[in-house]
C-alpha cells in the first residue's frame, strides 16, 4: 500500500460562505471586473465587482420574498451564461442551497434530481427546459414554481425582493457556516441512478484555496479565461469559484460551435475544457492538413512537439531537436495558439483522462495542459499538475493538505477537506463509499515515489476476458481516438475469447475524406462504414493502437457502426464520458456480430 500527502497550508473557517468573497470584492474593489457580458457585436461590457454585488444582493432578497427558507434547495437548468453565476451566489446569500441540473437532462432524469432533492424553485433557462420538465414538476411535492430566465425570472425576483429587509438578508448570511450545505450535484449516472452528493461551503471553499495555491499562474488577478464547460458539472464550477475569488475576469458561451471566433475576440488566457475537446482539436486541426495536402508537414510537427516535450523531462532539447522545433512553431504551433486567441498560455484538463500523447503534443506546441483528477464527491480535482511540478500522463500530485492511498487491490483512495460528507439521504451510498475514513474513489491507480497519481483504469469498467486476462479499456480507447475518422470508441471483451471494439466516425472528418476517395455526398453513412477505403483506414488505427498494448490487450476485430454517440441520444454524459452499459445495450447485436 503506497500514500502520498501534502500538508495543508489553510485553515477553514468556521462561519465560511462562499457568497462572502461577492461582498469584500465590492467592498474592497468596487471596480474590480469579475465578469464580461458579450454584446452580440463580438464586444464585451464590464460587470463590477459593485454591480454585481448589488445584483446578488437584490435576487437574493427575491428568492427570500418567493419563500425560499434557509436550507431550501433551488435548482438551475441552464446552459452556461452569466444568469447562472448570479443566481448561485444569490441562493447562497439567501441560505439555500444550489441544485445543478444538466440543461440537456432527459424528463426522467430531471424528475429524479427533483423529486430526490426536494428542490422548491426550479429556475431554467428557456421553453424548451421548461417544456422538459413541465410533465414531471406535478410529481416533485416540494416543487412550489418554475421560473424562466429568458422570460425575465432575474428581473421578477428582484421585483419581488424589493421590499425585503437589509436585516433579514444578513440574518441569513450569518447563519450559513462551513458545515452548511452548498449544493447538491447528481452523479452523472454512467451506472446505476443518479446519487445527490452534497457539497459543502467548506467543502467548496478548500477547493478554491487549494485550486489557486497549485494553479497561480492561472487562477491570479487579471487573468481571463472564456468559460464554455457546463457549469452544472463540478469542474466548471470550481473553476469558476476559484476564478472569482482569485480576481480573475470571466465570460461565459455555452456556443461551442463558434469557440475559435470567441477566442479571438475575448482572448482568454487560460481555459479549462474536457479530454474529448483537446482531442478534437487535434484531430481537426491534423484533418485540416491533410484536406490542405500538409499531412506529412503537420505528423513531423507532431512528432516533433511529443520529442521536445518528452526531452524536457531528460534534460533538454538537443541542437536538432531545438531547431526543427523553431522552424514547426512558425509553420504549424503559432497558428493552433492564434486559434485559442493568441494569449493563451495554458489549459487545464479534468473530466476524463488526457493520457499522455496529447499532454506532449500540447506541452511541445507552447500550451501547457495541467491534467489534474477529481470526482463530483471530491469537490473537482483532489490531484493535479502545476507549472512547478507536472509529470506528463500523470494526474498530478494532491492538493496542499490532501492525501492519496492505493489499496491492496490497486483502487485509488483519497482523503481531504475537498471530499464529501456523504451521498444525499442515502446512507448505504455513503457507507460503501469510505473505508476507514478514506473516500473509494473506483478508480485504479498508482502513486510513484515524488508522489504524482497515475489513473491506470475504473474498477468497474475492467474486462475480464474469456482466457481470464484483465485488460483496462481507456489507453487502447484513447490511442484510437486520436485518429482523426475515429469519433468515439469502446472497447468490449468481457468474458469473451479475445478484445474487440466499437467504432463510431466522426462526422467533421467526413466530407474532407469523402473528397479523398472519391465518395459523393448523398452516400449514407450506413454504406461509408463498409467502404473498402474506410475500412483499411480503421484497420490502420486499430494496428497502430495495438502496437502499444500486450498481446492479451490487443484488439483483434472492431464494428464500425453508422451511428453518432452524442449526449442527446444518450450514449455519453455531459463530460463526454462513455455510458458503457447504455452502448453495450443499444449495441449488443453488433457485439455479437464481432464474436459470430
Amino acid at each position: 500500500m503506497r500514500e502520498y500527502e501534502l500538508p495543508a497550508t489553510f485553515t477553514i473557517p468556521a462561519d465560511v460562505s462562499m457568497a462572502d468573497t461577492v461582498f469584500r470584492h465590492a467592498q474592497d474593489s468596487p471596480d474590480f471586473v469579475p465578469f464580461q457580458l458579450p454584446t452580440g457585436s463580438g464586444h464585451w461590457s464590464d460587470v463590477t465587482a459593485a454591480r454585481f454585488a448589488e445584483s446578488v444582493t437584490a435576487v437574493a432578497k427575491g428568492l427570500i420574498a418567493s419563500g425560499v427558507a434557509p436550507g431550501d434547495r433551488v435548482a438551475i437548468m441552464s446552459a452556461t451564461r452569466y444568469e447562472w453565476v448570479l443566481l448561485d451566489y444569490a441562493i447562497w446569500t439567501a441560505g439555500g442551497c444550489t441544485v445543478a441540473i444538466y440543461e440537456t437532462s432527459a424528463a426522467a432524469q430531471a424528475k429524479w434530481i427533483l423529486e430526490d432533492s426536494g428542490t422548491t424553485l426550479l429556475i431554467v433557462e428557456a421553453q424548451r427546459h421548461a417544456d422538459t420538465v413541465s410533465e414531471v414538476a406535478a410529481a416533485a411535492p416540494a416543487l412550489r414554481e418554475t421560473l424562466r430566465i429568458d422570460a425575465g425570472a432575474v428581473d421578477e425576483l428582484v421585483r419581488r425582493g424589493a421590499q425585503v429587509d437589509d436585516a433579514e438578508l444578513r440574518a441569513r448570511r450569518g447563519a450559513v457556516g462551513a458545515s452548511s450545505p452548498a449544493t447538491l450535484i447528481y452523479t452523472s449516472g454512467t451506472t446505476g441512478r443518479p446519487k445527490g452528493v452534497q457539497l459543502t461551503h467548506a467543502n467548496l471553499f478548500a477547493e478554491s484555496v487549494a485550486a489557486r495555491t497549485a494553479l497561480s499562474d492561472a487562477l491570479a488577478e487579471g487573468k481571463r479565461t472564456l468559460m464554455f464547460l457546463p457549469l452544472a458539472h463540478v469542474f466548471a464550477r470550481a473553476i469558476s469559484v476559484g476564478a472569482f475569488d482569485a480576481k480573475v475576469t470571466v465570460a461565459h458561451t455555452a456556443d461551442w460551435t463558434t469557440l475559435v471566433d470567441q477566442f479571438a475576440a475575448f482572448k482568454p488566457n487560460f481555459i479549462l475544457s474536457v479530454p474529448r475537446v483537446f482531442e478534437k482539436v487535434y484531430n481537426a486541426s491534423r484533418q485540416k492538413a491533410v484536406d490542405g495536402g500538409k499531412a506529412k508537414i503537420f505528423d513531423k510537427a507532431a512528432v516533433t512537439a511529443i520529442e521536445w516535450s518528452r526531452a524536457r523531462d531528460e534534460g533538454g532539447a538537443g541542437m536538432g531537436l531545438r531547431l526543427r522545433h523553431a522552424l514547426f512553431d512558425r509553420l504549424v504551433y503559432g497558428k493552433l495558439r492564434a486559434a485559442l486567441g493568441g494569449e493563451c498560455d495554458l489549459a487545464v484538463s479534468g473530466g476524463g483522462p488526457l493520457g499522455a500523447r496529447l499532454g506532449h503534443f500540447f506541452r511541445g506546441v507552447g500550451l501547457p495542459i495541467y491534467e489534474g483528477y477529481g470526482l463530483t464527491e471530491t469537490s473537482a480535482a483532489v490531484t493535479v499538475n502545476t507549472s512547478t511540478h507536472q509529470r506528463v500522463g500523470t494526474v498530478g500530485r494532491p492538493l496542499d493538505g490532501h492525501a492519496a492511498r492505493i489499496a491492496d487491490d490497486g483502487e485509488l483512495l483519497v482523503r481531504g477537506p475537498v471530499v464529501f460528507g456523504g451521498y444525499w439521504h442515502n446512507e448505504e451510498a455513503t457507507a460503501d463509499a469510505f473505508v476507514d475514513g478514506w473516500f473509494r474513489t473506483g478508480d485504479l491507480g498508482t502513486i510513484d515515489d515524488a508522489g504524482f497519481v497515475t489513473i491506470t483504469g475504473r474498477k468497474k469498467e475492467i474486462i475480464v476476458t474469456a482466457a481470464g486476462k484483465n485488460v483496462s479499456p481507456s489507453q487502447p480507447e484513447d490511442a484510437l481516438r486520436a485518429h482523426p475518422l475515429i469519433g468515439q470508441c469502446m472497447v468490449v471483451g468481457d468474458a469473451k475469447p479475445f478484445v474487440g471494439a466499437l467504432i463510431t466516425l466522426d462526422p467533421e472528418a467526413l466530407p474532407g475524406w469523402r473528397e479523398r476517395n472519391g465518395v459523393a455526398a448523398d452516400v449514407p453513412l450506413a454504406e461509408l462504414v463498409g467502404h473498402p477505403a474506410m475500412v483499411a483506414e480503421i484497420d490502420a488505427a486499430v494496428a497502430e493502437t495495438n502496437a502499444q498494448v500486450s498481446s492479451a490487450e490487443q484488439i483483434k476485430k472492431v464494428r464500425i457502426l453508422a451511428v453518432d454517440w452524442t449526449q442527446e441520444t444518450g450514449e455519453l454524459t455531459p463530460k463526454m464520458s462513455l455510458k458503457r452499459n447504455v452502448v453495450l445495450e443499444r449495441h449488443a447485436v453488433d457485439v455479437e456480430e464481432i464474436y459470430a
